[in-house]
């Protein structure tokens, strides 16, 4: 079996920012991982990724918060995005030009 794309989005958030989201099921869990889920999301404000959710290789789940990474507890696609978008909305609520 090979990897199958769940979700394939881009969402304009406002007129500088955007989401990228991208979710697949695999055959095996990615190094480092525990679930049968490969994943990038991304917000990007002014072409600067300022919010990454990503399982890359070897790293496990993680995500990055402006300058900081720090792990990430996987439970589900569902919950991935909705902890994603909660991320957007704090982020956007931090700086009120966003």
């Amino acid at each position: 079996m090979k990897a199958k794309e769940l979700i394939r989005r881009r969402i304009e958030i406002t007129e500088r920012a955007i989401a990228d989201v991208v979710v697949w099921t695999v055959p095996a869990p990615v190094d480092g991982c525990a679930h049968l889920f490969k994943y990038r999301l991304a917000f990007v404000v002014d072409d600067e990724c300022v919010i990454r959710y990503d399982n890359e290789r070897g790293k496990g789940d993680h995500r990055h918060y402006g300058r900081r990474e720090m792990a990430y507890r996987f439970s589900n696609p569902r919950q991935l995005l909705a902890d994603f978008f909660e991320d957007i909305a704090r982020w956007r609520n931090e700086r009120s030009d966003d």
